[in-house]
């Protein structure tokens, strides 16, 4: 499919145009420059003809941003990969020595390009994006983003640059696995670990991430959407807006996802936080991989890794069949291990178990142990089955449901989970009137 991208100088409207173009809010959009940090991708259609697109952080020089170069290297990345580029302008500021580099830069690419002139909200304001022909990049396209003014005609200037070959492909029905945790866990470090190049910037300082950013991966016979997501620190630590709607779109990634890649850090152990993170992907029944980071720089004996799985399986109860991987990132230390068995947790969530089979196990066990009586009365339970829901969901049928408590709920749980592999995968259980 091909790729059209949107790059330009900071505070030029990149991302409220991003949003226009896709349909939906995919992006942050705030007045402070420097918002967007790593490439943004979305998908979009005109006239029947479906393409991506790349929102980019804004390109400058000599600016008090210290993710100035990781911004800059993103943006000739997403400059190399794309078949289209929109650069964007601001009329009422005019041309500034930014955007005479940036044209700079894009002639030399040899790029199809677009020059759009942003901010174009009166007829007064279109006789000022003349100034625009000295960048020696053609004709501008005048749009209001923010309105949406404009953009059917800049998306029928793109149609005809789009190669010829560009056919609308249906979004294959993909694994969604999603990296979430903490600031400064590691999770940025991991997806570009494994997709083998540097797909979003990575520093030590926390909130580098803001986005959700999807990635797919294709590669060893696996094929998945990778999600990389901001950092989710407490409520009472999210002081600046623009935090509050990176964990916003954090929380939303989860509610998307398939499986969940909760990164812990082995320096700072098992945190509030990270339980509440775990909560989370167990209310909205996600499967969930725990992986410890930098196992690297702790100090460790024959048993540190048991006591590490005891000590966050209990934190984790009654929820803690969960598979716990140790690894370093910075070292590629059992990172593909990490991708293994997230699929693994992902088959196991879809795994659905025939009628026969699950009442040809479970009932004898529940007759040699049922349900404690409860006020003199016997609790029988005839049948049970996997209810066709996108998550592992089981009902069992008894005389008296209202009965049945919830250790013997766990019981039930626990019973299934010996014998079919659902580990990772939050497990319903229901009891219902026969």
């Amino acid at each position: 499919m091909s790729l059209v991208a949107i790059v330009g100088r900071p505070n030029v409207g990149k991302s409220t145009l991003f949003n226009r173009l896709v349909g939906q809010r995919q992006a942050i959009v705030d007045s402070e420059a420097g918002t967007t940090r790593d490439r943004h991708y979305g998908k979009t259609d005109w006239n029947g003809r479906e393409f991506s697109i790349i929102d980019t952080g804004g390109y400058s020089v000599n600016s008090e941003d210290i993710f100035e170069d990781e911004i800059r290297r993103q943006v000739l990345l997403a400059i190399d990969e794309a078949d289209v580029i929109l650069f964007l302008v601001e009329v009422g500021t005019g041309v500034t020595d930014l955007d005479m580099m940036m044209a700079e830069i894009l002639r030399r690419a040899g790029k199809k390009t677009i020059l759009v002139c942003n901010k174009v909200d009166n007829y007064d304001l279109i006789y000022s994006s003349n100034d625009f022909y000295s960048l020696g990049l053609g004709d501008p396209v005048c749009i209001s983003s923010m309105s949406g003014s404009g953009t059917g005609d800049l998306m029928d200037e793109i149609l005809k640059r789009l190669p010829e070959d560009c056919s609308a492909e249906e979004e294959a029905d993909l694994p969604r696995i999603t990296v979430v945790g903490r600031p400064n866990v590691g999770k940025s470090s991991l997806t570009n670990a494994l997709l083998g190049q540097e797909r979003n910037i990575v520093t030590n300082i926390a909130g580098t991430t803001r986005d959700s950013i999807h990635t797919r991966y294709n590669k060893f016979g696996m094929d998945f959407y990778l999600v990389d997501t901001a950092g989710m620190r407490k409520k009472g630590s999210t002081m600046e807006d623009l935090e509050f709607y990176s964990v916003m779109r954090s929380i939303r990634a989860i509610e998307a996802s398939d499986v969940c890649i909760l990164m812990l850090d082995a320096q700072q152990g098992l945190e509030s936080q990270d339980l509440n993170i775990h909560n989370l992907i167990v209310r909205n029944r996600k499967g969930c991989v725990i992986v410890v980071n930098k196992w690297d720089l702790v100090e460790k004996d024959n048993n540190t890794m048991k006591r590490w799985r005891e000590f966050i399986a209990s934190k984790l109860a009654p929820f803690n069949d969960i598979p716990i991987i140790f690894t370093s990132v910075i070292q590629k230390q059992r990172i593909m291990e990490v991708l293994q068995t997230a699929l693994r947790v992902y088959e196991s969530r879809r795994r659905r178990i025939p009628t026969s089979e699950f009442n040809d196990y479970m009932l004898p066990i529940i007759e040699q142990t049922p349900p404690p009586t409860t006020k003199g009365k016997y609790i029988r339970i005839k049948y049970a089955m996997q209810l066709p829901t996108p998550t592992p969901q089981f009902v069992f049928f008894a005389n008296l449901p209202q009965y049945v408590r919830e250790n013997y709920r766990r019981f039930i749980e626990n019973t299934i989970r010996e014998h079919w592999d659902f580990s990772g995968v939050p497990i319903q259980i229901y009891f219902r009137q026969k």
